[in-house]
């Protein structure tokens, strides 16, 4: 057949389908003249508890009110249905639901119900897009006429509702099966043809005619369900989705195609770009529309046509461009698409209401894009014998301009380092996944890798690189495939995974055995440590700036609680922030209004009970909650400014001590923060301030944590600490033995004190000898050292004879005097001795 008898025989299908068809006048429309009522999601769907449903005949109901339960349509007048024989059909277009019911009473009272699901249509599909449900009696014999969705997209957008007898089901699926024959054969006589030149020649627009005319084949197969005949369940809400998808990709691709077919240098820039830019949204809402519920149905249903009118003004606008400029191929684009244009401009019509239902818009589609691929394959031949050398070389600039825009959007979004999302690409994860968190609730995990300076400063950078690299990939290993892992700054990760108690139990569990994995490096090794902060979303926050927010307080109580741990978020942890920053911003007026003092504890010979000198500790006499101590406001101390503004207060009120009661307080040991020691010049500004207050070096000793030690530039503290004891001033590590890598701090920080914490004293005669033997260890230490050994927590005569006997000549607790103000202090008749 000649391309000219071709399209003369669609000319005719589409005359003979734009003309009035016998058909048509036996086809009883019914959408319009529907009752409606809603019902939950738990509804039980029978005759009888529809028939109980209260329907509004007036007006639909708003989405809303049926988008997570049921939404019936009964047809008003059943009287309608009276000219109807046995085995008429009641059809209904296809629509994106959970499940459908119909129900058919007679006038017997008997009912047939009919159920449906998604991939479960069976035999009730028909062509031209419809779903079928047969019914057994005559029409004058039903009564009622139920049609129920569970979970409906959208009333507005389930258009047809239709009544037709046997032989006018039989035309019109006849006429489906005609015009689809047609139209499936000219779009694979021209995706042949041109699949057979384009293996010569590989042209863009080529590329972009096949996948314009592997759309379209698709689309018109799956909106009319010829598909059904190879897979029978491809149909119903399945092929709704899929049509999304498709008629998106038919416009984008005939976009590109345009762009692509016109002559070079014909089209300016900006027409270029904006119909790529248009191209990519028709995409994009067509798969928001199939898979992202982000808004309603109908919503997303609006988008697409206005996205569809504006491709259309695009290539209006191309045209006229072109025929301007005299281009010879857009009068073959502009012969194929004319028609195309037209019906697709009375479909949107119809979608927007303009129009009323009907099977001539939805044929007269089909076979207007089976001349349009007839006229755009001569518009290809066409423009072969415009097109030379210079063509391929503009196709590889291209390819390779794309190829490097891919490059760097890649780059853009991943961590260079272990090949993970970077925070642009974790915070562009976490939005989306905030959005569909309502029904699809997942868990954050912050990460951090403990002590990672300690690890370079030991293994080298290039040691470090490589445990954040093993990291990496552990994490990515325990999170799965479902998850999203990012490295968001230097020693931080984030992993991002969908919630489920079994998905929980089973990262827990792997990040628990990833835990102490060993790196080796140029013949050292580490041990890894991890802590972890968890939230839920939408359990512990909804927003990504809270719920991150509160991941890191869970973080943050990790390493307060020794760090190499997992904690989850509590809300008790964002009332402890909040009571932190109230006393922060509390704590600079108490120190104006000279709310805080120091209460003085002794530490005595265990041998002779002797005083040798007096820690001094933090005390707070709130206006509303009275007196505290740090433990219910040292959370404060760890912003660094206004830690330090206390903490030299502290000092302040220490040196003051020790100027004017020396006889009484000979000696005193005031606890830092790393803020007062960050540097040597911060060492030199304390003794300078010890010369300011005429306090000898000797009688100040400064106690410091492991945890302070751990969180600074070790050899900036070195150098601190260094400075203050040449000078004479005492060193004390406090609370030893409860965290890491001790022994490695004795070796190169200058102590001279060892303060035993309290937790093994008050053990002393309680785990079996364990404490025991801990201490007998620092005590042995101390001694092999040459340090000084004081137990803390001393409350009885049986643990301070133990102590004594084991070698520690010093102690503090309750057993000697509990901590009290300088005026009590001054006031006691003890005696003291320098230590």
């Amino acid at each position: 057949m000649s391309v000219r008898s071709f399209l003369f025989l669609i000319c005719v299908v589409l005359a003979a389908q734009l003309g009035t068809s016998p058909a048509h006048a036996q086809v009883t429309r019914l959408r319009a003249d529907a009752c409606y009522a809603t019902a939950p999601a738990a509804f039980s769907a029978s005759a009888a508890s529809v028939s109980r449903l209260r329907f509004d005949c007036a007006k639909a109901p708003a989405y809303k009110a049926y988008r997570d339960g049921w939404v019936w349509l009964k047809v008003r007048d059943p009287a309608r249905l009276a000219h109807l024989p046995a085995g008429w059909q009641l059809m209904t277009d296809q629509a994106r639901f959970v499940g459908m019911t119909v129900i058919v009473t007679g006038t017997d009272g008997t009912a047939a119900t009919t159920h449906i699901a998604p991939g479960a249509v069976g035999d009730h599909w028909a062509l031209g897009g419809m779903l079928r449900f047969p019914v057994d009696r005559a029409g004058a014999q039903v009564r009622d006429v139920y049609v129920g969705y569970q979970r409906l997209d959208d009333l507005s957008l389930m258009r047809k509702l239709v009544a037709a007898d046997p032989p006018t089901v039989l035309r019109l699926e006849g006429m489906w099966l005609c015009l689809m024959g047609i139209f499936a054969g000219a779009i694979l006589s021209a995706f042949a043809y041109n699949l057979l030149i384009y293996t010569g020649q590989r042209l863009v627009f080529q590329r972009w005619y096949l996948v314009w005319s592997t759309l379209a084949l698709g689309y018109g197969l799956t909106w009319t369900s010829v598909f059904a005949f190879v897979v029978p369940e491809y149909v119903g809400p399945i092929a709704v989705r899929a049509d999304y998808v498709l008629v998106s990709g038919l416009i984008a691709a005939g976009n590109m195609f345009f762009l692509s077919v016109i002559e070079e240098g014909i089209l300016p820039r900006w027409l270029f770009r904006c119909g790529r830019v248009l191209a990519c949204i028709n995409l994009g809402v067509g798969l928001i529309a199939a898979f992202l519920p982000i808004a309603a149905p109908v919503t997303i249903d609006r988008w697409l046509n206005i996205v569809f009118v504006m491709s259309a003004l695009c290539l209006g606008t191309g045209v006229v461009v072109a025929l301007r400029a005299r281009s010879r191929v857009v009068w073959f684009y502009l012969a194929g698409w004319t028609p195309v244009l037209c019906v697709f401009a009375l479909r949107v019509a119809r979608n927007f209401g303009l129009m009323v239902q009907d099977d001539v818009i939805d044929m007269a589609t089909f076979g207007a894009l089976a001349f349009e691929s007839v006229a755009l394959s001569l518009a290809i031949a066409d423009r072969f014998r415009l097109l030379g050398k210079e063509r391929d070389a503009a196709e590889q600039a291209r390819k390779v301009i794309e190829v490097e825009s891919e490059t760097f959007r890649r780059a853009a979004q991943t961590d260079y380092l272990t090949g993970l999302g970077n925070r642009a690409a974790f915070q562009s994860c976490l939005r989306t996944m905030c959005d569909a968190a309502a029904s699809a609730p997942f868990m954050l995990l912050l990460i951090d890798v403990d002590y990672l300076k300690q690890i370079n400063d030991r293994l080298g950078h290039d040691g470090g690189d490589l445990l954040l690299g093993k990291v990496g990939r552990g994490l990515a290993a325990a999170g799965g495939p479902n998850a999203h892992v990012s490295r968001i700054g230097g020693d931080e990760f984030a992993i991002l995974l969908p919630w489920d108690e079994t998905g929980e139990q089973r990262i827990r569990l792997a990040l628990d055995a990833f835990q102490g994995a060993t790196l080796t490096h140029g013949g050292r090794s580490w041990a890894l440590s991890l802590s972890i902060g968890v939230a839920r979303c939408p359990e512990d926050a909804a927003e990504p700036e809270v719920l991150v927010k509160n991941a890191d307080l869970a973080l943050y109580q990790a390493k307060q609680d020794g760090r190499r741990r997992l904690h989850d978020f509590a809300p008790r942890l964002r009332e402890e922030l909040d009571s932190r920053q109230l006393f922060g911003q509390e704590a600079r007026q108490g120190i104006e209004r000279d709310e805080f003092s120091l209460h003085y504890q002794p530490i005595v010979d265990l041998d002779t009970g002797a005083i040798g000198s007096y820690e001094a500790l933090l005390r707070w006499q709130h206006p509303v909650h009275g007196m505290m101590t740090p433990a219910v406001f040292g959370g404060m101390l760890n912003d660094r400014k206004l830690g330090l503004a206390v903490q030299q207060h502290v000092l302040e009120m220490g040196l003051s001590t020790l100027r004017d009661h020396p006889e009484r307080v000979p000696r005193l040991s005031i606890n830092l923060i790393a803020a007062q020691l960050d540097s040597p010049q911060a060492a030199a500004r304390l003794l300078a301030r010890m010369h300011d207050f005429g306090v000898a070096p000797e009688r100040l000793c400064i106690e410091v944590t492991e945890d302070f030690v751990l969180g600074r530039a070790v050899d900036e503290t070195a150098k601190a600490l260094g400075l203050l004891h040449e000078a004479g001033v005492t060193v004390a590590l406090d609370d030893f033995g409860t965290g890491y890598a001790s022994l490695i701090h004795l070796k190169h920080l200058p102590f001279d004190m060892l303060k035993i914490d309290r937790s093994f004293t008050l053990s002393l005669f309680d785990d079996d000898g364990q404490s025991e033997a801990i201490i007998r260890a620092i005590v042995g230490l101390g001694e092999a050292l040459g340090k000084h050994v004081v137990a803390e927590g001393v409350e009885t005569e049986c643990q301070r004879r133990k102590l004594a006997e084991m070698g520690c000549r010093l102690g503090q607790g309750y057993l000697f005097a509990r901590p009290q103000p300088l005026a009590a202090v001054i006031r006691a008749d003890a005696p003291s001795c320098l230590a």
